[in-house]
């Protein structure tokens, strides 16, 4: 006993050494989520000398068999639609460096600490089912002096764990050994079966762990969405915001009468944010469910599609900015909010930066929630749908879309290759498709194309700040959407059936409309004015001169003090580095598999800048796992000044 706090605190003390911007202590880097590295060892002119400096393998040692038996357990208990999720999961996982021990959270249930410059296994935890860790990470807290740093995740199945972050073994007097039961009653809504559980890390203010959750997206009762705060020496219950106003609460009127009863997902199960210095907590929070049809919840639907300031102590509202208005197109807010300092007018702005699958970019002053750059409310399209109210306007920043928003069936028809045009002109032609607009509520009738679908714009990857430059560097997806509306028996009227899916070939991974089909923007904070846009993604099964098409991808970038952005997330199994200031892609590095997760550069205990990232393959995309790597780079010995 004696020896573990010994190491918990020998940890501390190397924690409270290393808070010089040189780890990666958070998702990221910064509780603000800038994802911005000081270190500039690695530049333009010397990244084409970057090295595998190590591999660590995630895949147990032990045989197949036991590994299959843990997934088909977990695939049991979290049911058939979860199950078709588990068997094609990959790890999006973005690891954390703290006094070099990397924290890192696994596909195989586990979670384990290694040396950051050897990758060799400091120790490892096994994570006892049906639920597994979250595939997106961990969370680190400190400690206070008497208790010694933790790690700290959430499972699928509800449960909150803490572990010691010297020795993996669980967190003494955390909940029940190490475990909280997120699952209570309160949260659970009188639907004790609803789906109830986390997938991305929470986030640590002080001495609490501030949790949102994943909750079904119809139908539309089941669990709340609340955000929650618990004592991270204790697991007690320390404050709750209510995402979905209950009577007497701010919001409660942007619901009709009812709807607000036993109404689930409003929830963050993306990435929050925090200005440790104010003591605020930004929620990005996600749409009501059903996600596709609001004929039972006419209104705005407060907080649904909002991003939230909170007191981070109390969970107090401080303000909101609604980003879509009755959410009927799973927009949901999932990125973390990016804090920086804007230059506008002459003035230093404190600023958030928010976006979404919409493709846009909206700036908002992070004290008052006020625009810094315009935004106006614009007219859309009303809904056909028996029984749906859609908002009349949506709010518009002055920053053009940073992906497709538009699609001309004459005009924007893939022509890369003659059999591709072919086939989608008759799949369109012979479906009779019609054209939509943004924001254009689907239809009864006839299969609607939407730009951006559900898997267009910025996912969960969000965006990361340079501030050298003072750019917003973000990747999107020009994916779009063909969705119809079919009426049905069940407690929801209308619900997506009939033709529909991605806008694109099935197979091929080809969509249907003219490429670039992924793009990387850089976005200046000062005006809110595009400075450049690249390709981002190549194609590999197209002819050669027709592969620069850009690739759908989930994950983020990351900009580092060297004046580079590295990114994975492309479905095409690469790793690159842009150059900030021009976007012209200056590195390249084939992967065992696709990166669809945000990679991380930190500092070596050999003085060496490393940049770490995940490569599984996998995702919700259904596309197989082929790897279990995490790969750090590095320049060669000796070579780095």
């Amino acid at each position: 006993m004696l020896k573990i706090g010994f190491l918990s605190l020998a940890l501390l003390s190397t924690t409270a050494l290393a808070q010089d911007g040189t780890d990666w202590p958070t998702y990221g880097h910064d509780k603000g989520a800038m994802r911005h590295s000081p270190l500039a060892q690695i530049t333009p002119a010397n990244v084409n000398d970057l090295q595998i400096a190590w591999v660590y393998r995630m895949k147990p040692a032990h045989t197949e068999a036991a590994t299959d038996t843990g997934e088909a357990a977990r695939r049991a208990a979290e049911g058939a639609g979860a199950q078709r999720a588990s068997q094609f999961a990959g790890s999006e996982m973005t690891p954390l460096v703290v006094g070099n021990r990397m924290y890192i959270s696994t596909p195989y249930s586990r979670v384990a600490a290694l040396d950051a410059t050897t990758g060799k296994e400091i120790w490892v935890r096994e994570i006892p089912g049906p639920g597994q860790p979250s595939l997106r990470g961990v969370e680190y807290w400190a400690g206070d002096g008497k208790t010694g740093p933790r790690i700290f995740f959430g499972t699928r199945d509800g449960r909150l764990i803490g572990l010691d972050a010297a020795t993996g073994a669980y967190a003494l007097g955390f909940g029940g050994n190490g475990v909280v039961n997120l699952k209570t009653d309160e949260i659970m809504n009188g639907s004790p079966a609803a789906q109830y559980g986390m997938t991305t890390p929470p986030i640590v203010f002080r001495n609490l762990i501030i949790t949102g959750s994943s909750v079904q997206e119809n139908p539309a009762l089941g669990a709340r969405g609340d955000v929650r705060a618990w004592d991270a020496r204790t697991g007690k219950l320390v404050w709750t915001f209510h995402t979905v106003p209950r009577r007497g609460e701010l919001g409660y009127d942007t619901w009709a009468a009812g709807s607000t009863e036993k109404r689930s997902g409003v929830n963050v199960w993306g990435f929050m944010s925090l200005d440790a210095k104010r003591g605020i907590v930004y929620l990005p929070i996600g749409a009501p469910t059903h996600d596709r049809y609001g004929g039972d919840r006419h209104g705005d639907n407060l907080f649904g599609t909002s991003l939230v300031a909170a007191d981070a102590a109390t969970g107090k509202y401080l303000w909101h900015f609604q980003v879509v208005h009755h959410d009927i197109w799973d927009i949901d807010l999932e990125s973390a909010p990016l804090l920086f300092d804007a230059k506008v007018g002459g003035k230093t702005v404190p600023a958030v930066a928010v976006v979404a699958k919409n493709a846009l970019l909206f700036m908002l002053d992070r004290v008052t929630g006020k625009p810094i750059h315009p935004v106006e409310e614009r007219p859309v399209p009303a809904s056909t749908v028996p029984g749906e109210l859609a908002a009349p306007t949506q709010p518009f920043p002055i920053t053009p879309p940073l992906a497709r928003t538009t699609f001309s069936i004459e005009k924007d028809i893939a022509d890369v290759t003659p059999e591709l045009k072919y086939w989608c002109e008759n799949w369109i032609k012979s479906n009779n498709m019609a054209e939509g607009v943004q924001y254009q509520p689907m239809l009864p009738d006839r299969p609607l194309i939407v730009f951006p679908g559900t898997e267009g714009g910025s996912n969960w990857g969000g965006a990361t700040f340079d501030p050298k430059t003072g750019y917003i560097l973000v990747n999107t997806n020009n994916f779009g959407q063909v969705t119809t509306m079919v009426k049905t028996d069940g407690p929801v009227a209308w619900m997506p059936g009939g033709v529909g899916g991605r806008f694109q070939q099935p197979g091929t991974g080809l969509m249907c409309q003219r490429p670039p089909w992924g793009q990387l923007s850089a976005v200046d904070s000062k005006t809110g004015k595009i400075v450049w846009q690249s390709t981002l993604g190549i194609t590999d099964s197209l002819p050669e001169g027709k592969r620069d098409t850009g690739r759908h991808g989930t994950g983020g970038a990351i900009t580092t003090a060297g004046g580079l952005l590295f990114i994975g997330s492309t479905d095409d199994s690469r790793f690159r580095a842009f150059e900030i200031a021009t976007g012209k892609e200056v590195w390249t590095h084939k992967l065992e598999a696709s990166a669809h997760a945000t990679p991380i550069s930190y500092r070596g205990t050999d003085g060496r800048q490393y940049v770490a990232v995940v490569s599984t393959g996998g995702s919700y995309h259904n596309s197989p796992r082929t790897s279990d790597a995490l790969t750090a780079f590095a320049l060669p010995k000796g070579s780095a000044r």
